[in-house]
């Protein structure tokens, strides 16, 4: 080893006895001193203005600070090197071989009592002492984060740092291995770069054919580094560095050593099959899902699946979870499904559940069939049969057109009609089966949540079970019009949906049906016509018995929904509220949220809000436009709770009692005709009480408009239904507040780092290349 150090030692001294060592750390340092200084200044400039005007505007912040700055993949520090790095290594190592030769050194080497195997190591070693120095120069920029963004996340930069480590010696060993094949430093900086293409690229060939695919994507060397940027570190990744290290600095052995040996070509090509061979069965079967160890260096887990999902996904225990991707040829996602992109399919949406349960079994099953209602594919193929159509359709996307079930046989398999044949996954688990949809029009992927719900129905979890009262022409859960609820509720394009989240919801007819014992919660959405005396009874037996409730009510029809709401001690009040403003109609309010509806749910925005008003910041809130609103009024004498959710701006609207026209002039307030103003009217309010164990929950609410198709606000309709049923579901997966969530440099201070790392840094460390440089000459 003493030897190998020693050669490892001169060979970094002679890099810089050489101008091109010097020249690349200084260039290296310039696109460094380049990427991070534009971003900081960046930062800075809106930082300060934010932050003179809202000084806890830090408080909003939801995404890491220094994530954003350092491995946010699209145009932050690290991903803006690495899309550069490529271009050193190749011109650093293009003579560090064939210089022996070039200078008739190489028969000297081959002469000396040293062991080839050390001087091939000791070089080796001594190129990549200088990508320490590449890092090292990487370290001035995450040493200067430390004093620009508060708390930063070192676990972040230090799992980016070693993937850039790892990423430049295997880059050396490619470059070492091309400059021990030819004479010419220009061809082994060209090979280089030819063989990095390769790799860089290799990951998308072949990829329909079921054996090649798993090796090539192996080989890529594409996205091993990405994943180490955003702080997650497996060992697959690790051990694929290792590998090619290993490959090229044996294949380098092999070459100088066949310069020694007289041996026949098939001796020489079996040495170096025999190392391909080897790295690429370790390599398979490293990176099987049951032997890869994952770290996830961030201070949030910002890569690691949520506890909740993680318990969730650790009761399935040893059992086996069966996953069936059913790709129809004519969907419009489905190039996500085809044989070409599995592994993206497996990387970039279940790796980090195989992570936690790595023997779930996949399966893919093709087939091609008419989505309903789509008659544009036989417009489009005029004259053509389906199977003609499907077979020019697999052609172009270069699949063999026998992969795909005609509609007949994918019928005999399973009945997708009810998933209108789109992209869509079925999880099975000891004979329970269970869809998972894909190419939502909110989402490509299916969140956590909507995974989570899947799991807990393969689990036999309690399902809460919300029921829509029908039959006095109340909003419809299965149309689409504006008014309706189909979008929030059953919708199946829509990852947010009920349906999707983790409830069952049906309808009642409560003329002809009773409510189900099994109702968790009711819904009583804008009645048009007089309950039926049955149906006030069924209802308010199912109150008085204390089941959950959700009333959503319209101006004009409070008196329909009086009876059921008297015993409550709510009252909605006669008319509507209205506020003349000057870019609306009258009959559009202005609300916000108050604390009370921030602090009883999980909802991402809701805790955003809570956070801030926990620190006494009352400035803001979640303000959105009720459509035909009413305001609430209630007593506290009925043994209910009482909490206000949603109110009308302070000193913005009043009750109109009179009929309001909306395309005339603004109204005028007039008491005279039992218009009614009060500093803020409740239009959302929810009502507790412990009865029988345990506790009943009813929301009221002045607009049935707020969760309709049209006027859909998500925070509020989950926030509804979380509440209703104890906040089991949705299982929401937040991550905790960030640390990092500012940047404290000033403008001025970002302006001087631009001069000192740009100028002044890369200066010195050219005078310091050119004494070095000068010095060796006159020696």
């Amino acid at each position: 080893m003493h030897t190998t150090f020693k050669i490892a030692k001169n060979e970094f001294r002679h890099l810089f006895y050489s101008p091109i060592a010097w020249f690349l750390s200084i260039i290296f340092l310039v696109m460094c001193s380049f990427f991070y200084t534009g971003i900081l200044y960046s930062w800075a400039k809106a930082s300060y203005l934010v932050y003179s005007n809202k000084p806890y505007a830090d408080l909003w912040v939801t995404e890491s600070v220094t994530g954003s700055i350092f491995s946010n993949p699209t145009g932050s520090f690290f991903f803006s090197i690495l899309q550069n790095i490529y271009l050193f290594v190749p011109l650093l190592t293009m003579s560090v071989i064939n210089r022996e030769f070039n200078n008739g050194t190489a028969r000297l080497l081959y002469s000396s009592p040293v062991k080839l195997r050390q001087i091939v190591v000791g070089k080796y070693l001594g190129i990549i002492a200088y990508n320490v120095l590449l890092i090292l120069i990487m370290g001035i920029f995450i040493i200067s984060g430390f004093f620009d963004i508060r708390h930063l996340d070192f676990g972040l930069l230090l799992s980016a740092v070693f993937g850039f480590y790892l990423l430049l010696s295997a880059l050396t060993a490619i470059g070492f291995f091309m400059s021990s094949l030819t004479l010419y430093q220009v061809i082994a900086a060209i090979a280089s770069f030819t063989v990095l293409f390769i790799l860089n690229s290799v990951g998308h060939l072949w990829q329909q054919y079921d054996f090649i695919r798993d090796l090539t994507y192996f080989l890529s060397i594409a996205g091993r580094t990405e994943k180490m940027l955003i702080g997650l570190i497996s060992t697959k990744d690790v051990l694929y560095y290792l590998l090619i290290i290993y490959m090229f600095v044996s294949f380098t052995l092999i070459r100088l050593r066949s310069g020694q040996e007289n041996r026949p070509w098939y001796v020489k090509t079996f040495r170096y099959l025999l190392v391909a061979v080897s790295v690429l069965v370790i390599g398979y079967l490293s990176s099987r899902p049951r032997f890869t160890g994952y770290l996830d260096t961030t201070a949030r887990q910002e890569n690691t699946l949520h506890p909740r999902t993680q318990e969730t996904v650790k009761q399935l225990g040893d059992s086996t979870l069966e996953v069936t991707l059913y790709c129809n040829l004519f969907d419009q996602n489905v190039n996500h499904g085809l044989p070409a992109a599995r592994n993206i399919y497996l990387s970039d949406f279940w790796e980090k559940y195989l992570r936690f349960k790595p023997d779930i079994q996949f399966r893919y099953s093709y087939y091609y069939a008419v989505p309903a209602g789509d008659s544009s594919i036989y417009k489009t193929y005029p004259g053509k049969s389906l199977q003609q159509i499907a077979g020019l359709i697999a052609h172009g996307f270069q699949v063999d057109s026998s992969l795909f079930k005609s509609p007949e046989a994918i019928r005999r398999m399973i009945d997708l009609a009810p998933e209108n044949y789109r992209l869509v996954m079925q999880l099975k688990y000891r004979g329970r089966t269970t869809f998972l949809r894909l190419g939502l029009e909110d989402m490509l992927w299916p969140e956590e949540t909507n995974v989570n719900a899947a799991l807990k129905r393969l689990l036999h979890a309690p399902i809460p079970k919300v029921y829509f009262v029908t039959g006095q022409l109340e909003r419809n859960i299965y149309k689409t019009g504006e008014r309706e609820y189909a979008a929030h509720a059953t919708s199946k394009r829509k990852g947010h949906s009920l349906l999707q989240i983790g409830f069952d919801i049906d309808t009642l007819n409560l003329v002809a049906q009773n409510i189900p014992a099994d109702a968790r919660i009711l819904v009583l959405a804008d009645p048009r016509m007089d309950l039926p005396p049955i149906v006030q009874q069924k209802i308010c037996n199912y109150i008085h018995e204390g089941g959950n409730l959700l009333v959503l009510a319209e101006p004009g029809k409070q008196q329909i929904l009086a009876p059921l709401l008297a015993p409550l001690g709510v009252e909605l009040m006669h008319g509507q509220l209205v506020q003349p403003t000057a870019n609306e109609t009258p009959d559009k309010v202005w609300v916000y949220y108050t604390y009370k509806a921030f602090s009883q749910v999980e909802e991402p925005y809701f805790r955003q809000f809570k956070r801030v008003w926990d620190r006494k910041i009352y400035t803001d809130s979640i303000k959105n436009i009720f459509a035909g609103v009413t305001g609430i009024a209630y007593t506290s004498d009925s043994g209910f709770t009482v909490q206000p959710w949603v109110m009308t701006l302070p000193e913005a609207a009043w009750q109109k009692a009179g009929k309001l026209v909306t395309d005339s002039t603004a109204p005028v307030y007039t008491p005279k005709e039992g218009d009614t103003a009060q500093s803020s009217f409740p239009t959302v309010i929810a009502l507790s009480k412990q009865l029988k164990g345990r506790e009943q929950r009813v929301i009221v609410c002045g607009d049935a408009d707020c969760i309709s198709n049209f006027r859909l606000a998500d925070d509020l309709s989950h926030a509804f239904y979380s509440w209703l049923c104890n906040g089991e579901y949705p299982v929401y997966t937040p991550l905790p507040f960030p640390q990092d969530s500012r940047v404290v440099l000033s403008p001025e201070g970002a302006a001087r780092q631009k001069i000192i790392y740009i100028y002044l840094l890369p200066g010195l460390l050219l005078l310091a290349g050119t004494m070095v440089l000068v010095r060796r000459q006159r020696k």
